[in-house]
């Protein structure tokens, strides 16, 4: 469906303000039930018709919300920026604006509830800095128990350690200190995640260098393994550049064309000889490698391999520490990658794949994902994406807050506590907001099918005054329980993230309040009406909306 915001109909209209309020909380109101059931270790799952036709199933909030469209922008926002909490976002946004319709109904205007929520927002972000418990990041342990938790919700969290090792020696591995206690981890750039259906899922792992699906270019001729290879990485093609536009070249004499191939045959070759003096054991172009360039390769006991995909090549260049050039007349010998300790070509499944690995400090590498089936090696792919984002977010920032829903049950009693003290209109929808933050545990609650008041007001109890911080509910059991106990925990800036998002879109879809459309709905062909006259919503209308469908 559209964007809850793009409600549409025929012609130029405009409507009052607080129908469009209500279409846009009731739309943002129906992604978040969807999504609701997602949270959580005891979620569903849900079956999903993608734009092509093909059906995805999966409980990755974000995966689901990139099949329907402004509540889904905020849980792409927040997968990009932490990679985690995305289902919390959406319930969040949800409940704010549902707590906000019944100021709508009282006549408040909205930037006065926006004014309210964003001093919510600023508390609430205090709130976690006091809460939070720093950790150290290079303390394996406490990590892998930090990852595990987080993709605990997630379909594999029965192979739970598997994964968590995958993702931190992943991380690990690609980490780059800036100075200053920085570190800055490209997870999209530098880890690379290759899907071979076949074997046990416990085959996984994380090599210390990377792998691709290629061969090289003459299997009889050329060498499957060498240890320790001198790799040299280029650019350009290694064959006869056909010219820009049509050449024409007279021959004269019939010795002339011997001499016009030779020409092209000594480039080549000329080409070959400057790689091969720097005694490279491996060469790796993106572009192509001719039948004659093979040949001169191969009888200087060069291996080689062509028409790799440039992202590939820049990991191959992280792993081994070699220098991608662009022309082979300009190789120098700090150019040649050294790092590597193996270079070998094994045969997978049905497919060949090539292995340099056991670099030396790489700074890339390969998670190798073996798995009965298609879909369940998408399944794990999405979850180790979220695991490495976690891992990711603790190396970037160690701190920590408890999980669980216990972390918004204290935001929520200490805003409830200050909202007392706010002067004038703002103070109640100040107080709205803390209370919609206990959409989360309450939610928790509802998917592990526990009796869901008595819980809550249990829990509401325990966090009165903002105190026992780390009470929340187990996911799995429903059970109220320590969270420091338990080992639940959230990644600080996976919760600053989410409480962000969440508010700021709230606010934004608070703030539309008329929706101008000049869009006309398509006519059947051959119905031959004359174009309707741009109609004039009236108010009884506005409920009977249609929102189009794509």
């Amino acid at each position: 469906m559209h964007s809850p915001v793009l409600v549409l109909k025929d012609s130029l209209k405009r409507e009052s303000g607080t129908k469009v309020h209500h279409a846009n909380i009731q739309a943002s109101k129906a992604v978040a039930d969807i999504i609701r059931t997602t949270l959580g270790p005891r979620s569903m799952l849900k079956m999903l018709l993608d734009a092509s036709g093909g059906i995805v199933v999966t409980n990755d909030g974000n995966a689901i919300l990139r099949e329907l469209d402004s509540m889904i922008e905020l849980s792409r926002t927040q997968d990009e920026e932490v990679g985690d909490g995305t289902t919390s976002v959406i319930v969040l946004a949800g409940e704010m604006l549902h707590v906000a319709e019944e100021f709508i109904n009282k006549n408040y205007h909205p930037t006065v509830i926006c004014r309210a929520y964003n001093k919510a927002l600023e508390d609430a972000v205090a709130v976690l800095d006091t809460i939070a418990m720093p950790i150290d990041a290079n303390d394996r342990a406490t990590v892998l128990g930090l990852v595990k938790s987080c993709i605990g919700t997630k379909f594999t969290s029965q192979f739970g350690d598997l994964l968590a090792d995958l993702a931190i020696d992943a991380t690990t591995t690609v980490g780059v200190d800036l100075g200053q206690g920085l570190r800055e981890v490209d997870i999209k750039k530098y880890i690379k995640v290759e899907k071979v259906p076949g074997g046990q899922l416990e085959d996984s792992r994380v090599l210390k260098g990377v792998m691709f699906n290629k061969d090289v270019v003459a299997p009889g001729k050329m060498r499957r393994k060498i240890v320790n290879p001198r790799i040299i990485l280029l650019d350009s093609p290694l064959e006869y550049k056909k010219g820009e536009n049509q050449t024409n070249a007279e021959l004269v004499k019939e010795e002339d064309w011997g001499v016009m191939l030779k020409i092209e045959e000594d480039y080549i070759e000329n080409l070959c000889m400057q790689i091969v003096k720097f005694k490279p054991d491996l060469v790796i172009t993106e572009k192509g490698l001719s039948d004659l360039a093979c040949h001169y390769l191969s009888k200087a006991g060069v291996s080689a391999i062509r028409r790799l995909r440039k992202t590939d090549n820049n990991r191959i260049a992280k792993a081994c520490g070699a220098v991608i050039v662009n022309r082979p007349d300009e190789l120098q010998e700090s150019d040649v990658g050294t790092g590597a300790g193996l270079f070998e070509v094994k045969k997978i499944g049905d497919e060949f794949f090539a292995f340099i690995v056991d670099c030396k400090d790489p700074k890339a590498c390969t998670v190798l994902l073996r798995g009965a089936s298609k879909d369940l090696l998408n399944e794990v792919e999405r979850n180790l994406q979220d695991a490495m984002s976690v891992a990711r977010n603790i190396i970037k920032n160690p701190k920590l807050v408890p999980g669980g829903g216990a972390t918004e049950l204290t935001v929520s009693a200490t805003l409830k506590q200050k909202s007392s003290s706010i002067e004038g209109i703002e103070k109640w929808p100040y107080e709205a907001a803390a209370i919609a933050f206990e959409a989360i545990p309450r939610t928790l609650a509802q998917n592990c099918g526990v009796n869901v008041i008595r819980t809550m007001t249990a829990l509401q109890g325990k966090h009165a005054n903002g105190e026992n911080a780390w009470i929340g509910i187990d996911g799995n059991t429903g059970a109220i329980s320590d969270m420091k106990e338990g080992k639940i925990w959230d990644a600080y800036n996976v919760k600053a993230q989410t409480f962000k998002t969440a508010i700021e879109a709230a606010c934004m879809l608070l703030r539309i309040d008329d929706i101008v459309s000049g869009i006309k709905k398509k006519q059947a062909p051959g119905s031959g009406q004359a174009p309707s006259k741009p109609q004039i919503e009236t108010e009884a209308d506005a409920d009977s909306e249609q929102i189009l469908h794509d």
